[in-house]
Order: structure tokens, then sequence, then C-alpha cells
């Protein structure tokens, strides 16, 4: 049962190296919005860069960097097209990010698009299909086969870029006996901290571990993985074309500039609501949140943070928020705008127990944001928010701002109320 993982190689780089053949062989660093590297290409990468790394320091040690702001609506366009390729070759097809995405290729060995080339042998298919997208996008693809999903992204991953690793039944322990456990896909920080104190420090001696064993340490999710790494195919491909958002981003430019430093903090505070508020909308959290302040001189400062858990509530994302701007803030500087970026957006949920009920107390909370929300629809955006961002819905009505459009001052519409609308500040709660 071969399984492909494709992956782009510094997708969002090659998509700009790709529209531009002139930045071909060159460091290019996407994420200038940012004030952060967003993605590298691996001429960047070859010169010491690294994802988030601020953009100043960038130039430091890669002089004839070229950065450039992410262009979000060419990359999903190209994205759609790295699927459409996929789909000629078999219509199994699972968009796991915007740049992989898992494909079965089971019994497809006579496909008559494929050519004399590629019709012997499932890794003669592979290696047409790699082909062929390199050719029409312009960049390259890393491809693992295996027997099973996770073994497939261990093999994408093996030979980067423009990687092709196939690993066979026989071939299983070769790659897992060369791989940290923590390395796995699935198994975060917490699970291989787990697994150390009982000396499983390899993918493989994590594989070798008894299925009584297994279901007795681990849940569900985990104990598919270890399934997975014996090479037995439990974890279904995923069809449905995916309709949801990589990441979330929401910048404000405010005049005039200010270096008020609780106004600044509460200019990034009604970022942080605005887009959650949409991540909520389409039933997302967030892994990870990345801020940008920028200066009166259009210089940028940027961090990136990881969360405990994936989330789209503000208040349980402010200590963080307040942490990484304390970072980057330098006092007396005039800032003029701020962003707050959602990454690694995955689907809410709040069935993961945890041992000091922090899951339950979150769902709880997502009950308020859930009110929260239907009076704002009701009553108008900014009607409850953070009392951390009021300083910044002050400063909007007196600019004369509601939401995205400006107040009215003439006559009201024929039908439209006289009705006041009031910016109630909820305070933050701790998670």
């Amino acid at each position: 049962m071969p399984i492909l993982h494709i992956d782009g190689d510094a997708f969002f780089a090659s998509c700009e190296q790709a529209r531009d053949p002139s930045l071909k062989g060159k460091p290019v660093v996407t994420g200038k919005e940012r004030g952060i590297a967003a993605s590298l290409s691996y001429e960047a990468k070859a010169r010491g860069v690294k994802r988030a790394m601020p953009l100043f320091e960038i130039k430091k040690i890669c002089p004839d960097v070229i950065i450039l702001p992410s262009d979000y609506e060419t990359y999903s366009l190209l994205s759609k097209r790295f699927f459409e390729i996929v789909r000629r070759y078999t219509p199994d097809v699972e968009e796991y990010g915007v740049d992989e995405c898992f494909a079965d290729i089971t019994g497809l060995l006579a496909h008559r698009s494929l050519g004399e080339g590629g019709r012997h042998s499932y890794k003669g298919m592979a290696e047409h299909l790699q082909q062929t997208l390199t050719r029409e996008l312009g960049f390259t693809f890393s491809i693992g086969m295996a027997p099973s999903k996770v073994l497939a992204k261990v093999g994408s991953k093996w030979n980067k870029p423009h990687g092709l690793t196939v690993i066979t039944q026989d071939t299983i322990s070769q790659f897992l006996e060369k791989l940290s456990a923590g390395d796995v896909w699935g198994i975060g920080p917490q699970t291989a901290a787990m697994l150390a104190r009982y000396r499983i420090g390899t993918a493989l001696e994590f594989a070798r571990q008894t299925e009584s064993w297994i279901t007795a340490h681990l849940t569900k999710p985990h104990i598919e993985i270890w399934h997975e790494l014996n090479g037995r195919s439990v974890m279904p491909l995923m069809l449905e074309e995916k309709t949801d958002y990589e990441s979330i981003q929401k910048f404000k430019t405010f005049t005039p500039p200010s270096t008020d430093r609780a106004f600044v903090f509460s200019q990034l505070v009604r970022n942080l609501e605005n887009a959650c508020a949409k991540a909520r909308r389409y039933g997302l959290a967030a892994r990870g949140v990345g801020i940008v302040l920028r200066t009166q001189e259009f210089r940028h400062a940027g961090c990136e943070i990881m969360l405990e858990r994936p989330s789209a509530l503000p208040g349980e994302i402010l200590l963080s928020l307040q942490a990484a701007f304390d970072m980057i803030y330098v006092s007396g500087t005039q800032y003029r705008a701020t962003g707050v970026f959602l990454i690694k957006l995955a689907p809410e949920r709040f069935d993961q127990p945890d041992l000091f009920g922090k899951i339950l107390k979150a769902l709880n909370v997502r009950k308020v944001y859930d009110a929260v929300d239907a009076l704002n629809r009701k009553y108008g955006k900014y009607t409850v928010g953070l009392a951390a961002s009021l300083k910044a819905q002050q400063f909007a009505q007196h600019e004369g701002e509601r939401g995205d459009a400006p107040i009215r001052k003439h006559e009201l519409f024929k039908g439209e109320t006289g009705r006041q609308r009031l910016a109630i500040p909820m305070l933050s709660i701790k998670i």
C-alpha cells in the first residue's frame, strides 16, 4: 500500500523565486511585514539564516539577502495548482498543509498519463510526479513513499531538497534507528520527555515497544503512530479539499505615531482580538502567535511565540503576547503600526484531557467568547473587548472610527435608529 508524502521545498520562498526567475540561486527571505523571517530559501539557510530570526540580524549575517513581504494570495494559488497536479495521478489526496499533501497511489501503476518512464513501478510513478511538479511550478518538491502516512512523512524529510526516499517494510528499522522519537510527526515535546524517562530515545525504540506497554502508557493518537511506525496503515487519508486558513494576520496603522508603551500594547491587543475572532468564526485555533511593531522610520521588530496549547482565546494568549512585546519594545521609540499573526492553525479542540483541568477551564472561557462574539455581531464591533485594548478603542472613537469604517456625522438613514453603542471592556480571564 504505497502512501506518498509530498512536501514543497522552502515553499513560500520558492514561490517567489518561481515567479521572479532573477531570484533563483539567491538568498531570499519572506516576512518583511512581520519583521522576522517567515520562510527562507535554501541559499539563505546555507548562510545561517533561520526561521523567525529578526530581519536586522539576518542583514548582519547575510548582507545581500533579498527580503520580501509575504504574498499569501500567490502562495495559495500555487498551492491549489500543486494539489491539482497530484490529483492527475490519484484522486486520493489529503491536503495536509498549504505546501504538503499525502497521496495514496495503490493500484495505479497503469495510469495512462505517465508514459513509459513511470509505468513499471510505484517509485517510477513518484519520480514522474516529482518531475511534473518541478516542471510546471518551477521549484522542487521532496517525496517520501512508505506503507503508512507517518513513515511517508519520515521519508519526505530524509533527503531535502528534491529528495525521493522509499521506505519499505524491510527497511523501516534502518530509518527509525537514526531518528529521534521527538522528531516523529505527532510526537510532541511532552510525549518525547515522557518516553525519555523510560529510556526510549529513538523512533525504533518506540516502535519496538510491546502493544500492551503502548496502550498502558499512551493515548489513542500515539497508539496509532506506533502502528504506523511498524508499517501498519491505520490513519486514513482525509480527502476533503481544505477551505480553512493557514494563518490569520491583522495589521493596524495609527496616526500620529506614539511613544506611549501602554497605548502601543493596546493597539497590539486589539489586533489580537480581531485575529482571534476570525479564527473562532472558522473553528480554528493557533499553535503560535507572531507580533510585529513598525516604527515611524518604517523599521520592523518582530517575535514569534509558541503556545502551550492551540488557542483562539485572547485572554488565554495575553500573557504570552505581553512577554513577546516586552522583548522587542524599545522605550522612547515612535511606533506607527502593530501587527499580530496567528500561525500553525488547526481545528479548535477541547477534547484532550489534562492533569490540571486547563482544558475544561478553556472550554468555559470559550462559552464566554461565544457570548462576546454574539454581542459584537448585534451591537457592533468592539462593543465588548479586553480591558487591555481599551486605550486603542478610545483612540478609535476619538478619531471617529467604528470598526473598519468611520462613524457618520450626518443624519441617520431612513429607518435607522439613533442607538448609542458603548465600548464595554471585558476583564482578561487567566486560564
